[in-house]
C-alpha cells in the first residue's frame, strides 16, 4: 500500500479576502481566492487527482509561515516569498511557474515573452493554460503576466484582483525607490 502524502489546510485573511493555503509536508502546494468552506469542494477533488490525503485535524501552525510572509507581502515588506513550495502539474506546467518566479516585483512580462524564455516561443497559448493552472497565485506570480499590448488578460482569480497585485507592487516599489 502506498503512502499518500498528508494535506493540510487553512484559511487566512487578506486585502482580496479570505485566501484558503494547503500545505503539504514538502511546502505550500495550493492557495485558492476564498474562503475554506468555499474552497474545500475544489482543494479535495485537487488532492484525490494528485493522490494526496486530506488531513481531518487541520494543523495551521504547518502554515504559520506562509500567512507571515503573505501578509508581509500586502503590507508591502516583501517582494519575494522563500517558503518551500511543493508543486504538482506536468512537466511544462512547472517549467512555466519555474519560469514566472523569475519575473521582477512590479515588473511584467508578456504571455510571449514566457514563452520564449522558456524556449516554446510558438507555446503561447499553452503559457495561458499552464498559468491559468498555476497552484499558488500571488508567491507564483502569474498576475505578473499579460498581454502583447500590456492589456491586463486572464487570472483565476478576476482580473480585478490582478488589476489589484499589480498596483499593490507598483506602489510598494515607488515608496521604496523614493
Amino acid at each position: 500500500m502506498s503512502h499518500k502524502p498528508i494535506v493540510c489546510y487553512g484559511e487566512m485573511e487578506s486585502p482580496l479576502g479570505p485566501l484558503t493555503v494547503v500545505s503539504t509536508n514538502e511546502g505550500i502546494c495550493k492557495l485558492q481566492f476564498g474562503s475554506v468552506e468555499e474552497t474545500l469542494p475544489s482543494i479535495k477533488a485537487w488532492a484525490k487527482k494528485h493522490f494526496l490525503k486530506i488531513e481531518v485535524g487541520n494543523d495551521e501552525t504547518i502554515l504559520q509561515d506562509v500567512y507571515s510572509q503573505l501578509n508581509e507581502y500586502f503590507i508591502g515588506e516583501r517582494e519575494q516569498f522563500d517558503i518551500p513550495i511543493d508543486l504538482y502539474g506536468t512537466p511544462f506546467q512547472q517549467k512555466v511557474w519555474n519560469s514566472l518566479r523569475s519575473i521582477e516585483y512590479a515588473e511584467t512580462n508578456s504571455y510571449k515573452e514566457v514563452a520564449q524564455a522558456i524556449g516554446a516561443p510558438k507555446a503561447v497559448r499553452a503559457i495561458g493554460s499552464a498559468n491559468n493552472k498555476n497552484p499558488v497565485p500571488i508567491i507564483i506570480p502569474c498576475h505578473r503576466v499579460i498581454g502583447s499590448n500590456g492589456a491586463l488578460v486572464g487570472y483565476g482569480g478576476g482580473l480585478s484582483k490582478k488589476e489589484y497585485l499589480l498596483q499593490l507592487e507598483k506602489n510598494n516599489a515607488a515608496r521604496l525607490t523614493s
